[in-house]
């Protein structure tokens, strides 16, 4: 058997897309770099963080949503597909969509990490750069094994130019288009 690579994947998208259509509740499941991710079922604390996330920015833009685990095609020329733990977009960006929607009008895509093997193949590295890839102009990593906020942000060429990282209870910029000062204090809580 002929191994999966990004640019010959094993599955078109659109088999893909049937694939996770039939998947189990408690199997969630991603396409990336042409190949088939298990993403792991969130534990109390990685919810506790996106909803901390929702609050902020709900409170700070009444205009936008955090959107949680939405189907997000991803790397164009290689047909991905992601499932972020948060979306920053317009309130009802995703009205009319089917399950998988275009980056197009996304301001930022939010992940937390899991606590798995896969976590910096997948959050640190594919889907950093399959973000980069659909020109999302921010990408926000809450890394809880290293205790660390990234914002990653002006992508080009499939890259994002700009990395800023800090330590959990050290303020973080949000360029735009998102735009203000994220305090980090209370994701010391959450620290492993």
């Amino acid at each position: 058997m002929t191994p999966s690579t990004a640019d010959q994947p094993l599955l078109l998208a659109e088999e893909f897309e049937e694939l996770a259509r039939m998947a189990p509740e408690t199997v969630r499941l991603e396409f990336i770099n042409g190949k088939i991710e298990v993403k792991p079922v969130p534990d109390g604390d990685h919810d506790e963080i996106i909803m901390w996330l929702r609050d902020i920015c709900t409170e700070r833009f009444p205009n936008l949503r955090l959107y949680g685990e939405r189907g997000l095609k991803v790397e164009s020329y290689r047909k991905g597909r992601a499932r972020p733990d948060g979306l920053l977009a317009p309130h009802r960006h995703f009205s009319g969509h089917g399950e998988w929607s275009d980056p197009d009008g996304l301001l930022m895509v939010v992940e937390v990490t899991s606590h798995d093997t896969d976590t910096n193949r997948r959050d640190r590295i594919e889907k950093r750069d399959g973000y980069a890839a659909a020109d999302i102009p921010v990408y926000l990593l809450i890394d809880r094994e290293h205790g660390t906020v990234t914002v990653y942000s002006e992508p080009k060429d499939g890259t994002y130019q700009s990395l800023t990282a800090r330590p959990y209870g050290t303020p973080i910029e949000l360029p735009a288009p998102v735009g203000f000062t994220l305090e980090t204090e209370e994701l010391k809580a959450f620290a492993q």
